[in-house]
């Protein structure tokens, strides 16, 4: 596909990613959230963020897997869908939840593991947020840059285990999206030990046609 014919990606994302949030907002409003709303809330927004956090991830396992070039040009996207997710929940859990009682809430991060593995993948997920243009990318120069945004992948284990630590139950769910993880972080070592092994290649041949010229050349 061209650059010129997928140029509703990313509009077709941000707009699908809405639609979630305005079925949670018109089940508010019906009183159609169950009998205790906020928890349904909270688990559904939670869950939203993860499901972008994980979709993000895959965008380049998918262009190793299958040569696809489309999901790196949504990826950025997804991760910011990811991040306004993971920012509701949590705001949710704050406002109406705990109604505002940060102390209430800072016991509860000291005092309950999940929650602490969840503010921590928020906070983590918060500069990459903000770095997440292109004039951040030129301020800060592309290694930088790179490393920084390295922090996704300690953030995706984060969040699954964040939903694991949260399920009491049956816990199918964070172990598929973790199982999803593993295999987008195997994918990429794969392909980072070919590349490794491709350059060490070639550096090896380039040695050898030079060693041969210079037996040639020798009187």
């Amino acid at each position: 596909m061209t650059k010129s014919r997928l140029h509703w990606l990313v509009p077709a994302i941000i707009t699908g990613s809405l639609v979630p949030f305005a079925s949670i907002a018109w089940r508010v409003y019906h009183h159609r959230l169950g009998a205790n709303p906020v928890a349904t809330a909270l688990n559904q927004v939670g869950l939203l963020a993860l499901i972008f956090l994980t979709a993000s991830l895959s965008c380049t396992p998918l262009k190793i897997a299958f040569g696809w070039s489309w999901p790196l040009r949504v990826r950025r996207t997804l991760g910011l869908c990811a991040f306004f997710a993971a920012l509701g929940h949590f705001s949710i859990y704050l406002a109406l939840d705990q109604n505002f009682a940060f102390a209430a809430v800072l016991k509860d991060v000291v005092k309950r593991p999940f929650i602490a593995v969840g503010f921590a993948a928020l906070l983590l997920l918060l500069p990459l947020a903000v770095t997440s243009t292109k004039r951040s990318l030129a301020r800060l120069g592309f290694p930088r840059w790179q490393r920084l945004h390295r922090l996704v992948y300690l953030i995706g284990v984060l969040a699954v285990t964040h939903f694991y630590l949260r399920v009491k139950a049956d816990h199918t769910q964070p172990v598929l999206y973790g199982a999803v993880l593993t295999v987008g972080f195997a994918l990429r070592a794969a392909a980072k030990a070919k590349k490794s092994r491709d350059t060490r290649l070639r550096a090896g041949l380039r040695e050898a046609r030079s060693g041969s010229a210079s037996e040639l050349g020798s009187p």
